[in-house]
C-alpha cells in the first residue's frame, strides 16, 4: 500500500468516525471540567501517559536527526486512526483520561506521519 493510499484511508476512516458524532452531546459538561478526580481517572491518567507518549521518541529523533530512517509511517498512521476511535469512545463514556490522552496521541502520531512524509521527499 503506497503512502497516498494510507493517507486517504486515514482521512476517510477519521471522517467516518467523526461524522457519527453529530448526535452525540455531553449530558453534564461541568463533569468534564471538575477538578476532583476519581481513583479510576487517576489510573487512567497514569496509563495514558505511557501509551500516549510512546511514539514521542520516534518523532523527536526524526526532528533532531532530520532523518526518517527507521520510522514506519504506516504504524503511526494506523495507531492515529484507532486513537480517533478511542476519543469517540471516551466521549461516549464521558472519560476525561480517555479523551485527553488519545487526542494528544492522535496529534503525535499524525505529526510523525507528516514529518516522515516531509523528510522522505
Amino acid at each position: 500500500m503506497n503512502r497516498r493510499a494510507v493517507a486517504i484511508a486515514s482521512v476517510v476512516s477519521s471522517a467516518l468516525v467523526l461524522s457519527g458524532c453529530d448526535h452525540l452531546r455531553v449530558q453534564d459538561p461541568s463533569s468534564l471540567l471538575l477538578p476532583a478526580l476519581h481513583r479510576s481517572e487517576i489510573v487512567g491518567i497514569i496509563a495514558g501517559i505511557g501509551t500516549t507518549f510512546a511514539a514521542l521518541p520516534d518523532l523527536l529523533a526524526m526532528l533532531r536527526t532530520r532523518s526518517s530512517a527507521g520510522m514506519n509511517p504506516r504504524m503511526a498512521a494506523i495507531t492515529g486512526v484507532f486513537q480517533v476511535l478511542w476519543v469517540y469512545y471516551g466521549l461516549l463514556i464521558l472519560s476525561r483520561p480517555v479523551i485527553a490522552w488519545n487526542a494528544i496521541g492522535v496529534v503525535i502520531n499524525l505529526t510523525s506521519v507528516a514529518v516522515h512524509r516531509r523528510m522522505s521527499k
